[in-house]
């Protein structure tokens, strides 16, 4: 079997996780989210939205977030594999590093966390995009890269929605011709919510004193670890479609 078809059977593999339906303990812990949230008031919900929204959209256009190294050219799907793992072991450590300092500092720190883990998280797709031949200077390229931030961290339906629109990506992005139509029909709301829900107990339990350096550590260690076997497999998929068969 050659490399590309190993690749191919693996992503194969890899769609059937990702539709799969998630256990049965994690529907429960869904359901008890949804009731919780739903008792949250409209304006609370509002605020933490337009908060979210504001952390993601600086990290996504803000320039100190772009790589300044040129994307990988000339190099076979393997090899990009390859180097996407090593700068992965590299941002696990570092968000190991961020989580256990922070989590140690109790419930100020512990909160601190969430805006630095997101920012080593972006800083990991843009060299996801880097390494993978895609230029993130066009916006529709940081627009995919929000899409694979929340494949990785959401709940059945959003991660079913959310790959099929990745696989079809030439389609999905025409859906914001432009920067502003992003920040308009975006649904920041679903966004905020499917993520906040999938670390909420995680990052409870890092503010508790004696107890959240361990958790952070271990927490941000494995959270960059599924974005990471996440942007891997996306980035295969749209370079077998679209740049294998240019």
């Amino acid at each position: 079997m050659s490399g590309k078809e190993t690749i191919e059977q693996e992503l194969q593999e890899w769609e059937k996780m990702i539709l799969k339906r998630s256990p049965l303990y994690k529907r429960a812990a869904k359901r008890v989210q949804g009731q919780i949230n739903k008792k949250i008031p409209e304006k609370v919900h509002n605020a933490v939205t337009n908060a979210i929204r504001s952390m993601v959209k600086a990290t996504l256009f803000g320039n100190e977030y772009t790589t300044k190294k040129p994307t990988v050219e000339g190099m076979a799907l393997e090899k990009r594999d390859e180097l996407l793992q090593e700068r992965k072991k590299a941002y696990k450590k570092t968000a190991m590093v961020e989580g256990a300092g922070t989590g140690a500092g109790g419930i100020l720190l512990g909160l601190a966390d969430f805006p630095l883990l997101l920012g080593i998280k972006m800083r990991f797709l843009f060299e996801a995009a880097r390494i993978y031949g895609f230029d993130t200077r066009n916006y529709h390229e940081r627009i995919f890269l929000l899409h694979v931030f929340l494949l990785a961290f959401s709940s059945d339906e959003v991660r079913r929605e959310t790959y099929m629109a990745i696989k079809n990506w030439e389609e999905t992005k025409n859906k914001w011709p432009s920067k502003a139509s992003m920040d308009d029909d975006y649904d920041w709301k679903t966004f905020q919510i499917t993520y906040r829900d999938h670390i909420d107990l995680v990052k409870m339990l890092q503010v508790v004193p004696g107890f959240g350096a361990i958790v952070g550590a271990y927490a941000n260690y494995n959270f960059l670890d599924q974005l990471g076997d996440t942007a891997m497999n996306c980035y295969r998929m749209r370079y077998l479609n679209e740049v294998e068969e240019r």
